[in-house]
């Protein structure tokens, strides 16, 4: 195996790197049960790796494991495999670019702000569940859930069970138990609970959101880009803002000691909601993998 470039990157920062949520960032194609153990060996919530260094049918070719498995799509690593193809790649500054991944071609633009930005697939609403089943597997009271709105399965590219929740205080005492989180996703697609309420931390933000121990190997996320989409179209779908075109902030990372700030927008047009979320990367570390014996 010849050497390969690699970056490390933090991804939805709140202005500086060593917050957000951290990304490891391959350029080269190895074989994919090396990818499978790299992403092992990082072990971060994903590890994403660029096989193209020239675009494919318009987009550059990106592949997505978490430290257990391969995935169809990610938040994060869409915005920060963009920032070092950019970087590394196309050498200068660019409007947009497009990533090639299972669930489709996603665009990124790049904001003059310094907010990278994707569009995400049109949300899809799945099977609804019982506020009584969260309750237990979250370790929170039933009155703790907003019982005005649905717990449901949304989709992106990735599925997460939504929960909104009545307070700040709800959210973070929020503490999974993994066996009964397993078998009650195990007949459906979600990886994980995300859960959310309107009272923030810091008053500039619009919403805070955990994500949950999910089952595949990673620990609660310090930022997750595929959920907050979900969250965004929840939020217009039902009515939450009391708006179909929302611009907000959301605030995650702040239970596990990794502050982020994601930007959400979402509108609702004939057809569906459009969706996008934005937020910024910063470079931490750059180096090679070795090369074997």
């Amino acid at each position: 195996m010849s050497r390969m470039e690699f970056y490390i990157v933090d991804v939805f920062t709140i202005g500086h790197k060593y917050t957000g949520n951290q990304l490891a960032v391959y350029l080269g194609d190895p074989p994919a049960p090396l990818m499978q153990q790299l992403a092992k060996e990082i072990n971060f919530s994903e590890t994403t790796f660029v096989t193209s260094d020239t675009p494919v049918n318009g987009g550059y070719n990106v592949r997505i494991f978490m430290p257990e498995v391969e995935v169809d799509f990610a938040g994060h690593p869409v915005l920060g495999a963009a920032f070092v193809i950019q970087r590394e790649y196309i050498k200068q500054p660019v409007e947009q670019l497009t990533l090639n991944l299972p669930v489709g071609q996603i665009p990124v633009t790049f904001g003059a702000d310094g907010i990278i930005w994707m569009r995400q697939n049109p949300p899809v609403f799945g099977p609804r569940f019982a506020a009584a089943d969260l309750a237990r597997i979250l370790n929170i009271a039933e009155d703790d859930i907003d019982s005005r709105y649905p717990i449901q399965e949304v989709s992106t590219g990735m599925a997460f069970v939504l929960a909104p929740l009545r307070s700040l205080a709800a959210v973070q005492k929020a503490q999974v138990n993994l066996d009964r989180l397993r078998a009650l996703l195990g007949a459906y697609d979600a990886i994980a609970p995300a859960i959310f309420c309107a009272e923030t931390l810091h008053d500039e933000n619009d919403i805070h959101v955990r994500v949950l121990d999910d089952i595949y190997g990673a620990p609660e996320d310090p930022a997750t880009g595929s959920a907050n989409g979900c969250i965004a179209g929840y939020l217009v779908k039902y009515g939450l803002m009391n708006s179909d075109n929302i611009a907000i902030r959301s605030e995650q990372g702040y239970q596990i000691g990794r502050p982020s700030l994601l930007h959400l927008e979402a509108r609702q047009t004939k057809d569906d909601i459009i969706i996008r979320v934005g937020g910024r990367v910063e470079l931490v570390a750059q180096g090679q993998l070795a090369a074997d014996d």
